[in-house]
């Protein structure tokens, strides 16, 4: 495997498209906006330098990593590749699109990857022609920094691809854990009270956000659950929330809470609008 491509050019996309560059590979990014584009590879950039300021990368490694990196607003471009890694909203009717569209037009030796947190990964396989080469690569925010890595397979996807893609996250130096395809798999799952039970106290006055985040601290957690949102995004977070809801055929266990719909219809999106459960305006 020496080439990837990345779909979505977002804060997920953008870490793993770093990640892959950083340990060697030839990597493509795909995004529909221009702009987001020319933000990712800003941003790419900055992180890689900041590795490099900070000791945790070497100058030559970075000067690679740097090269290695193209962007396109072209999907077939990005399809002839030994791996690619889909990295797009939540939607489970644009991600099955845009997999039909790769697998068109992608070789027959490529594999194709989502980085879904909660879709069905043999319901996105089934928009393919190839669920032997196909499986789901759950990265975690920031994916470039974050060591675990979920393997998802489908009930097609082949020992060979399996082995493959096991090979790849060890390449990039994290930890791949098997997971069944089952709803929001391990870590969303687990993650679902963390979240929601803080909004439920949030919701009922118990405390403020600062508060409850602070306390989740004390109790272990490097970040409180209202700063974890506003990392992920609440758009991405109210999506993987409403999915695990429904896939639980509405137990109310999973139930999203109406502050999560609130701060995405008001535009209140996280680090990534300026504004979340917390300001990050005047942040630098």
């Amino acid at each position: 495997m020496n080439t990837v491509s990345v779909i979505g050019a977002g804060t997920m996309g953008g870490g793993i498209a770093q990640a892959a560059a950083l340990a060697g590979y030839q990597v493509t990014v795909y995004d529909v906006n221009g702009e987001i584009l020319d933000q990712a590879r800003e941003r790419i950039v900055v992180s890689i330098e900041k590795g490099v300021s900070l000791g945790k990368t070497a100058g030559e490694v970075a000067e690679k990593a740097r090269g290695s990196l193209r962007f396109t607003s072209t999907l077939a471009e990005t399809a002839a590749a030994d791996l690619v890694v889909e990295a797009a909203p939540e939607s489970l009717v644009l991600k099955r699109e845009i997999f039909t569209t790769l697998d068109t037009a992608a070789p027959p030796h490529t594999i194709l990857a989502s980085n879904t947190s909660s879709l069905s990964i043999n319901a996105l396989a089934g928009a393919t022609k190839r669920p032997d080469r196909f499986l789901g690569l759950h990265f975690f925010n920031p994916a470039h920094l974050m060591k675990l890595v979920e393997v998802i397979a489908g009930d097609d996807t082949s020992p060979e691809t399996l082995a493959a893609a096991n090979a790849f996250v060890a390449s990039l130096g994290k930890t791949a854990v098997p997971c069944q395809d089952t709803p929001a798999f391990i870590v969303n799952r687990v993650a679902r009270p963390f979240y929601g039970e803080a909004l439920r106290l949030l919701g009922e006055g118990v405390a403020d956000v600062d508060t409850i985040d602070r306390l989740l601290k004390s109790a272990g957690f490097r970040m409180g659950p209202f700063e974890l949102i506003d990392l992920i995004g609440c758009d991405v977070n109210l999506a993987v929330a409403e999915s695990v809801y429904a896939a639980y055929f509405q137990d109310p266990r999973y139930r999203p809470h109406p502050i999560q719909r609130r701060m995405v219809e008001s535009g209140r999106l996280g680090r990534k609008s300026g504004r979340g459960f917390y300001n990050y305006a005047d942040e630098k």
